[in-house]
């Protein structure tokens, strides 16, 4: 039940001794499965290059730029896109071969409410479905909520299905759609929103340190427990 100020109106719950937390860190973030570390083009540039160029384009489809063509296109809209701290965008390291498959962004970074968003996700087909994919985004999802941020966002097209089922899957709770959001690519997009929260993350924390953990693998490599049927439960709403 909500409180109630001295005109009788409701109001929020008190957030006591509120401190803004610090903007993330550049420095890795260790998994069993991969690297998760800042961007690096000099370093990370080539390999993120070649591990995109292995695909068709479709997972361009609903980011704001085209598919590069080239090796200098894609290394000049990496450059353009990713300066300064906000978008922060983090290489993901695959361990068996210590090769940059992908890459995804902290962004709309805003302590002093405690908010971040996870954006700019880019999987090549090398990381695509995987468990190093999952890893790296349990990652870098325990390292905001361990600085202190209250609020970890999801957005994307409403029509984006994949992303939208990855979210719930990932233990994202739905929020609504924010109708002719963003004009881009010469169309309109409606947002789908999506959010974990500081009082949920325990739960969540839990469950893919469940999934993640060897013995949910087969000597094959193939998961025993699904992670969306973890999740699941978890969801205050599905959408």
């Amino acid at each position: 039940m909500s409180r109630v100020n001295s005109f009788g109106q409701a109001i929020g719950d008190a957030v006591l001794n509120w401190r803004s937390p610090a903007t993330p860190t550049p420095e890795p973030l260790h998994g069993a499965r991969c690297l998760v570390e800042p961007l690096d083009l000099a370093r990370h540039g080539d390999a993120l290059h070649e591990a995109n160029a292995r695909g068709d384009g479709s997972n361009w489809t609903y980011l704001f730029a085209e598919p590069p063509k080239t090796r200098a296109a894609y290394l000049e809209y990496m450059t353009t896109t990713f300066t300064g701290d906000d978008p922060r965008c983090y290489a993901i390291i695959d361990r068996t071969n210590a090769a940059a498959v992908g890459v995804a962004s902290y962004m709309r970074i805003v302590p002093e409410h405690g908010c971040i968003e996870i954006g700019h996700i880019n999987f090549s087909p090398a990381l695509q479905r995987t468990p190093v994919a999952t890893e790296a985004m349990y990652l870098m999802m325990r390292h905001v909520f361990e600085l202190g941020y209250r609020r970890y966002e999801w957005k994307c097209d409403s029509l984006n299905t994949p992303s939208r089922a990855a979210a719930q899957r990932l233990g994202f709770s739905f929020e609504g759609v924010f109708r002719n959001a963003i004009v881009y690519k010469g169309r309109s997009r409606d947002t789908a929103w999506y959010s974990i929260t500081n009082a949920e993350w325990p739960a969540v924390r839990a469950v893919f340190e469940q999934w993640l953990a060897p013995e949910n693998f087969d000597a094959h490599g193939a998961q025993r427990l699904q992670l969306r049927w973890l999740t699941a439960p978890l969801l205050r709403a599905v959408g």
